[in-house]
């Protein structure tokens, strides 16, 4: 048998706490309809998530909203002016393709 134990591993290191600390679990579902918003595209764009940033934003607000998860600012979580241009091209691009539909 190995010294460490078939659980313990090592117990001479210390755990290292997570960086962001804890997250909580959203026991009342406040953010449900953020969350399945989010998983329902992530599933339709086929699981790639910079298709999905703008749920994914929704989602990380209404828990920082609810006090589910401290409060940061959106540029830390990767959501800088980058991610608002990208968000208004798009915006654009469907309703520029709206247009070219309707006047077909």
């Amino acid at each position: 048998m190995s010294a460490g134990g078939a659980f313990g591993g090592n117990r001479g290191l210390r755990p290292v706490p997570p960086e962001k600390g804890v997250f909580p679990l959203d026991h009342m579902h406040e953010c449900d309809l953020e969350k399945k918003e989010y998983v329902n595209c992530l599933k339709s764009a086929g699981y790639q998530s910079e298709r999905c940033r703008g749920f994914s934003k929704k989602y990380l607000e209404c828990r920082m909203q609810r006090n589910l998860m401290a409060k940061q600012d959106l540029s830390e979580l990767g959501f800088g002016k980058e991610f608002d241009v990208e968000a208004s091209e798009q915006s654009n691009d469907k309703a520029d393709l709206g247009d070219k539909t309707i006047a077909s």
